[in-house]
């Protein structure tokens, strides 16, 4: 299942309200925001573990994309500026 990060009302970020153990039952309830990789969007998230799973190099990930290193480079500044801003 797709874990929602956006209202689909206002557009706003989602937080947290509420978890569940899955063994015991045990429900807590609060309000916590989301971490920051997890308010990205799927493709974003996608593309963090493809550069962990690559050791980090951008050059493997745009070889296994079929993608030019530009082209891969300018996807990572993307993302970095994405993270940068949610950061703040």
């Amino acid at each position: 299942m797709k874990l929602p990060i956006v209202c689909p009302s206002c557009d706003h970020t989602l937080n947290v309200s509420q978890m569940t153990c899955s063994n015991c039952k045990t429900e807590v309830n609060g309000d916590y925001e989301l971490p920051v990789l997890l308010k990205l969007n799927r493709e974003e998230q996608d593309f963090v573990l493809s550069f962990f799973l690559s050791s980090g190099s951008i050059k493997e990930m745009a070889k296994q994309a079929g993608l030019s290193y530009p082209t891969m480079r300018n996807k990572m500044d993307d993302l970095i500026n994405k993270i940068t801003q949610l950061k703040n």
